[in-house]
């Protein structure tokens, strides 16, 4: 197997799962934080019936050496290859070590269920994939050490594969695989809303008729989640995007009532079917505060501990509220990081949001999930949006955009990825690749340029600081006469102009005191960094790459196929 690249599956033909693997032949083997996948024979069940509430499933797997020991929850799906009515039942482990794994239990209340493939192992070897999203103090780093940057984009109904005037010839793997030139994330809900499949939807009914209608949330239809989430939640790990799956949204009735009553089953399902993926993050809930039917903070926080409870990895978790600051009676151990939605265009005004809101949350990570949407919907043009992002950075946050050329209408609902349209896209994906390949930002917090090293800065200008190694001076306009009084030791100088995409080095090698300009530019990064002594780690940025493959290892039958 060629694991060159750091996302994928590159086996063209898995084997089916050997029995033997029990009883000492050679187990089925995996990379390193890639998803297997078990299928198990249950009880035959139909559309009207509920096993997402009824059955309870769940398989413990342990290392070789004894730890970890790693419990993840099942879930029925139907005949296994999206029909509502079968006895098939999956399991979806990652594993986050190398060597042998063994399924020492199997618990489950159905006889049929209990014990299977007790005793089946995988080898799972060594892999570049950098494994789950941990939530830091103030930043993400990934299972192997590293800190990769998060610009968002938001394709709210890409999955329903459908517009204002009917079917969109939207793919939304394809969608996944495009953002995933600019954009680590990508934001959309996991039903229609608005926009509904007229021929599949993501839930059954009593009669086990198809809808979208969220208080039959306990009943997932298993033809949606196959033919469309499934796919886009794999493109994602494939490519390495973080698929922030929107659980109760975005906003039309029907959608938002997947929370109401006993949400129970259906969260629990979501953790059994995509918390395995290292790529998925969740969001209970889209604006859970404002529309129809609305939440109380209660609500979302008894939500948010049963979906923690049944995840198994360190998935990141959060909900998104109404314009403005985060609800800071939301705060808990449920979530991991803060939502904010505030559409801002100065960079100031993003900056200061971000800082503020790392204390509302918790000291938790923040995610400003609208900071900018471009287009006529919004009156936000190409270069608000550059600033506004580059200032929640700055702020010591990640940004999220989207396409918005009219309320309720383009990209951002309907997925159909163009940077075209979307011309803050390159600009984003520039300053998502320069700090993923020189700032360690993960080491640094955001500072006003007069409590930093610079003196002469715009009032509007802001800093990211590690204090005596790194720092980001931020600026929105010209500006000539700027001081830097530099600490102890050599100083590499580059300046980024987001909005040209042009860099330039100012110096090489300073030392001492250095007096510089900005251009006129809503957008200009001036990275100062230490160049002798000890100065902050660099590494290699990751681009995202794709090995032939599924992204799952399917250990029943030979390959997944797409529907």
């Amino acid at each position: 197997m060629n694991d060159s690249n750091c996302a994928g599956v590159s086996l063209a033909v898995v084997a089916a799962l050997a029995a033997g693997s029990a009883d000492g032949a050679q187990p089925n083997s995996v990379p390193l934080y890639h998803v297997v996948e078990i299928a198990l024979a249950g009880p035959k069940l139909g559309p009207a019936e509920t096993p997402a509430r009824d059955v309870k499933l769940a398989m413990t797997w342990r290392h070789e050496s004894g730890k970890p020991s790693v419990r993840v929850l099942g879930f029925w799906d139907g005949d296994g290859k999206g029909g509502s009515s079968g006895g098939v039942f999956k399991v979806r482990f990652c594993p986050t070590r190398a060597g042998r794994w063994r399924v020492v239990r199997t618990e489950s209340d159905r006889p049929q269920l209990r014990g299977q493939k007790e005793g089946v192992e995988v080898l799972c070897t060594p892999s570049r994939h950098p494994g789950f999203w941990i939530a830091g103090r103030r930043w993400y780093g990934r299972s192997d050490g590293s800190h990769p940057y998060v610009t968002g984009n938001t394709h709210y109904t890409f999955l329903s594969r459908r517009n204002d005037k009917g079917a969109s010839g939207v793919d939304p793997a394809a969608d996944v695989r495009a953002n995933a030139k600019y954009f680590k994330k990508l934001r959309f809900a996991l039903g229609g809303g608005r926009y509904p499949d007229p021929k599949l939807k993501p839930f059954l009914d009593e009669a086990g008729r198809q809808t979208e209608d969220g208080r039959f949330s306990l009943r997932p239809n298993p033809a949606w989640f196959h033919r469309r989430a499934d796919l886009a939640v794999r493109a994602g790990f494939e490519a390495d995007v973080i698929c922030d799956l929107i659980v109760c949204g975005p906003d039309t009735r029907e959608i938002r009532s997947t929370l109401k009553g006993d949400p129970g089953a259906w969260l629990r399902y979501l953790a059994a079917r995509y918390g395995a993926y290292a790529n998925v993050w969740f969001c209970l809930c889209n604006e859970w505060n404002i529309k129809r039917p609305s939440y109380k903070p209660a609500e979302i926080v008894a939500a948010g501990r049963i979906l923690r409870a049944a995840l198994p990895y360190p998935t990141p978790v959060s909900v998104h509220g109404n314009s403005g600051n985060w609800d800071a009676s939301l705060n808990g151990t449920w979530h991991d990081h803060a939502i904010i939605q505030w559409k801002l265009k100065k960079l100031d005004r993003a900056a200061d949001a971000a800082a503020d809101n790392h204390g509302r949350g918790g000291t938790k990570p923040v995610c400003n999930d609208e900071n900018a949407y471009e287009g006529k919907g919004d009156r936000f043009s190409e270069a608000d949006v550059i600033e506004g992002c580059f200032g929640t950075f700055l702020g010591g946050g990640y940004p999220t955009t989207g396409q918005k050329p009219a309320s309720k209408k383009g990209q951002y609902f309907w997925g159909g990825f163009d940077g075209g349209a979307h011309r803050a896209a390159d600009n984003l994906g520039a300053l998502r690749d320069y700090v993923d390949r020189h700032v360690a930002f993960w080491q640094m917090k955001p500072a006003r340029p007069n409590e930093s090293i610079f003196r002469g800065a715009p009032d509007s200008s802001r800093v990211l600081a590690e204090a005596g190694r790194e720092y980001v001076l931020g600026t929105n306009r010209a500006a000539r006469g700027i001081r830097a009084k530099l600490p102890a030791g050599k100083w590499r100088v580059v300046q980024l102009d987001l909005m040209t995409i042009e860099q330039k080095t100012l110096a090489a090698e300073a030392k001492g005191e250095i007096t510089f300009a900005v251009p006129d530019s809503r957008a200009t990064m001036t990275h100062f960094r230490r160049i002798d002594g000890k100065p902050g780690p660099v590494r290699p940025t990751r681009r995202p790459t794709r090995e032939t493959g599924e992204g799952v290892m399917n250990l029943k039958w030979l390959r997944l196929q797409p529907t």
